[in-house]
Order: structure tokens, then C-alpha cells, then sequence
């Protein structure tokens, strides 16, 4: 009998073909009724897909699947989980790290070049006709300035490998120094932020982090800064970085990522000091078909008794 499993989101349709013919998939995301499809299937889900883009999966939501096993997260971050619930309950979590960090750091890497050197503004210069009334201002240059980095892990650490080959100086501020890291570290994060020229938000979401860009942070970063957000939304406190934007506290913003997805602040739309992106980070074909496939190999690997490729730990 084949195992069931709830996706919360479709994967790629090539491995939403495999698990669908492996598996006994329901498709929550096309429900009407999602409250009576799981009433109906109480009992028979096994395994819970989730995205780092759904509504995740709630303390809730596990209560009403008393065989829930595993939850296989599509993303590395997995801050929409409820993970006290999970460990109280013995349930395993994965999650697909790695595999993206590449592409999140090249968009960390083309919204500080569009933010700095106002490249969204002037393909709409060139495209609205505003050339032939002369030239657009200048922009920003990249070398020679400094990156301060939040949050070094993978990404982080893949952010200042591109970076440098901009000659740009790196800085960073995390939870503990990296020993085997020779870029300058900060504890004090606004003391960094004093001393950047661009920073760029590359640490994990939760509650650990939430608000952690604060309207004093971006004071600090000054009105020739800019802020690169790759993170997560729930990072920066959004009020706060809307003054700045308007009052030219900071020089500009690269947002690929927002408090309250997909509704962005109206407000932003107006701004030519802000570049926006749709959490598209790691939404390359190469990247996303990875993705998918490690969220079947864990699943494989955990109803099969194999170990898991890659296990979330809880803490504690």
C-alpha cells in the first residue's frame, strides 16, 4: 500500500511526477476546502511536504494528523514550522540546504549592483524616453567599499566570496566567530553597521532573528548605505525601514524578501531608491529541480529506514 503524503505547495512538475506515482499525494493547495480534505484523511497522512513559501505547518495541523511522521521542507529555512510541536511529537524534519546557496548569493549579489548602480531605473529611463532629455544622474560605484555581512554561514560565506571578487571589503556579525575565517568580525551589530556600506542580510528567520533591523541599525548604516535583504522579511522591521527609505536615512534597499509576502508596501512602489524582487532568490530550474529532488530522498530514505540525507536537529 503506498504511503500518503499532504503537499502544502506543488514541487516541479517532474518530481511531482515521481512522488505522485510512488505515493498517494493530496493536493491541498487546490482545495477549496482544505479543512474537510483533512478531515477526510485524517488518518492516512504519513508525511507532509512543505514550502518555504506555504503556511508551513502548525502545531495545529499536526494534531490532526496523529500518523504524521515527517515533514520534508522545500527550503532551507524552516521558520514556518512549528518545531517544538514536531520534537514533542517525534516527528522528523528535513530541509534542502546547499543546494541553493549558490544562486541566493548571486541574488545578493545582483541586487547590490542594481540598488547601487540604479540599474532598474535606468532600463525604465531608456524605456519611458527619458534619455533624449538628457543623462541620467550617476550612480553609485561597488569598489573599494565595505560589505557587512549578517550571518555567516553558507550563504553568507558564498556572499563574500562574489563580493570580494568586486574588491570590496568584507565584514560580518553572527552568533559566535568563525575561527577559520580571516574577515573582520562584530559582535555589535551596529557598531558593523557604522562601518558598511552595504548591508547584507544573510541570517536565518525566527524569532531569534525577528525585528533585528531596527530604524537605530539603519541610522547607523547612514545615508550612504544600502540595505540588501535575502533573508528572511520578518529580519528587518518594515515600518522602520519605510522611514528610512522615505526620509533618505539610507541611500537605498535590495529586497527580494518581505514582511507580509506577497503584499509589499504600497509605498515602495513609488521609490526609485529601492529594487524589488518576488523571493526569487532560488528560483533557477537547476536549483529548484534539486530541491525537489532531495525532498523524495529524504522522504525515500525515512519510510525505507535509511538514514536521513539531511535531518533538521532540534535544539534542546
Amino acid at each position: 500500500m503506498k504511503k500518503t503524503i499532504l503537499a502544502l505547495q506543488p514541487l516541479l512538475p517532474d518530481e511531482m511526477n515521481v512522488l505522485e506515482n510512488e505515493y498517494d499525494v493530496i493536493r491541498l493547495w487546490e482545495s477549496h476546502d482544505p479543512e474537510e480534505l483533512l478531515q477526510r484523511h485524517t488518518y492516512d497522512v504519513q508525511a507532509i511536504i512543505s514550502t518555504y513559501n506555504s503556511s508551513g505547518v502548525s502545531e495545529r495541523l499536526m494534531m490532526a494528523l496523529p500518523n504524521l511522521e515527517i515533514i520534508a521542507q522545500f527550503g532551507v529555512g524552516y521558520d514556518n514550522i512549528d518545531l517544538k510541536a514536531a520534537h514533542e511529537r517525534g516527528i522528523v524534519l528535513t530541509n534542502t540546504p546547499d543546494i541553493l546557496t549558490g544562486d541566493v548569493a548571486d541574488a545578493a549579489l545582483y541586487l547590490l549592483l542594481n540598488v547601487a548602480r540604479r540599474v532598474v531605473e535606468a532600463d525604465m529611463f531608456v524605456r519611458v524616453g527619458r534619455w533624449h532629455s538628457g543623462a541620467m544622474p550617476l550612480s553609485s560605484s561597488v569598489a573599494g567599499k565595505t560589505v557587512g555581512i549578517v550571518g555567516f554561514g553558507r550563504i553568507g560565506m558564498a556572499i563574500a566570496k562574489r563580493v570580494e571578487a568586486f574588491d570590496m571589503n568584507i565584514i560580518y556579525h553572527s552568533r559566535s566567530k568563525k575561527e577559520d575565517v580571516a574577515y573582520s568580525y562584530y559582535n555589535d551589530l551596529e557598531a558593523m553597521a557604522t562601518d558598511s556600506d552595504f548591508l547584507v542580510l544573510a541570517c536565518s528567520g525566527g524569532e531569534e532573528t525577528k525585528d533585528l533591523i531596527t530604524y537605530k541599525i539603519l541610522e547607523a548604516l547612514g545615508s550612504k548605505g544600502y540595505l540588501v535583504n535575502i533573508a528572511r522579511g520578518s529580519v528587518v522591521c518594515e515600518e522602520d525601514l519605510l522611514i528610512a527609505l522615505e526620509n533618505r536615512v539610507i541611500a537605498g534597499a535590495g529586497l527580494d524578501v518581505f514582511a507580509n509576502e506577497p503584499n509589499v508596501p504600497e509605498e515602495m512602489f513609488k521609490m526609485d531608491n529601492v529594487v524589488l524582487s518576488p523571493h526569487i532568490a532560488s528560483a533557477t530550474l537547476e536549483t529548484r529541480s534539486k530541491m525537489g529532488q532531495l525532498v523524495l530522498d529524504n522522504i525515500k530514505a525515512h519510510f525505507s529506514g535509511q538514514p536521513l540525507l539531511t535531518p533538521v536537529c532540534f535544539a534542546g
